[in-house]
């Protein structure tokens, strides 16, 4: 579970560092990645990127239902799908990234979602999430897409680039908080363990409330909290059932917190058609730098 921890906010980092810090060799590391790929735990290494990061606004839905590709087929008709979470308990959390007219987008979900029940839906606009990215990075990035832990020389290889212009790419990838070098998990294959996320709903300040939350939970994430407007989502794991109950009524008893939801994904599903998309229409035009700034 350290390793997967240690892989999903950052899955570039090196075996050998990883077995420095969690006090194994880098040889172990790699057995038991493997072993996770094996069994299915580890479904694929991925690169998250924020919709705001490209210029997408991002509409949530919270819906009763679990038919995947009939929410995939209706949330198109509104923008183009980010994420899909089937939970237990017959909801599906999604993601929609929308490129302009929110208001509009939100309206009109409301009447196309026709055959799930909206249990709740919001724009969440990410603070801070800026970027000046090149059409150098943009390339890199549509590069790291397709394998997030090829190494440079690789990369290198592939688009004829320096090794030294992919390096200084990617450390600015890496400082953009908008953009994560991660995977994608299969929940129902991790065996004695139980992850779960809790949408928790804020008033107050939100820095303050999550510097109190790390301070209490930060053994119990699976990675790291996911920031917006007004919510923080903290993904967490447990070994039983009760224990996840049980950390669900801390984290409503915290300072600042008005509410606190819990979810149990059974599936996650990321796509990427969006980003590819955004990269391939901003490559086309004749700017230098996609700068967007979302506060």
């Amino acid at each position: 579970m350290k390793i997967l921890n240690r892989l999903l906010d950052n899955c570039r980092e090196s075996d050998r560092q990883m077995g420095m810090r969690l006090g194994v060799s880098g040889g172990a590391v790699r057995a038991r990645i493997r072993k996770m790929q094996e069994g299915g735990i580890i479904k694929e290494f991925f690169v998250k990127v924020e919709p705001p990061v490209l210029g997408y606004g991002v509409l949530y839905l919270v819906v009763s239902g679990e038919n995947v590709s009939e929410i995939l087929k209706q949330s198109s008709l509104v923008g183009e799908p980010y994420f899909v979470v089937p939970c237990v308990g017959g909801v599906t959390v999604c993601g929609i990234s929308i490129k302009a007219n929110m208001d509009q987008k939100i309206e009109l979900a409301k009447r196309l979602m026709s055959q799930v029940r909206i249990l709740s839906i919001f724009e969440a606009e990410n603070p801070g999430f800026s970027s000046n990215l090149t059409k150098t990075d943009l390339e890199i990035l549509r590069e790291l897409i397709k394998d997030p832990r090829q190494r440079i020389e690789q990369i290198a290889r592939d688009t004829g680039m320096s090794t030294k212009t992919i390096a200084r790419c990617i450390e600015k990838l890496h400082e953009n908080d908008g953009i994560q070098f991660t995977l994608v998990y299969d929940p129902v294959k991790i065996k004695d363990f139980i992850p779960h996320a809790v949408l928790v709903w804020i008033d107050g300040d939100l820095r303050e409330t999550l510097e109190r939350l790390d301070g209490m939970f930060s053994e119990s994430y699976m990675q790291i909290p996911f920031i917006a407007k007004n919510q923080i989502v903290l993904f967490m794991y447990s070994d039983n059932i009760f224990k996840m109950d049980e950390l669900t009524q801390k984290v409503r008893s915290v300072k600042n917190i008005r509410s606190a939801d819990l979810f149990i994904p059974k599936e996650i599903l990321f796509y990427t058609r969006w980003v590819e998309r955004a990269i391939a229409s901003f490559t086309k035009s004749s700017r230098l730098h996609l700068t967007y700034q979302t506060d």
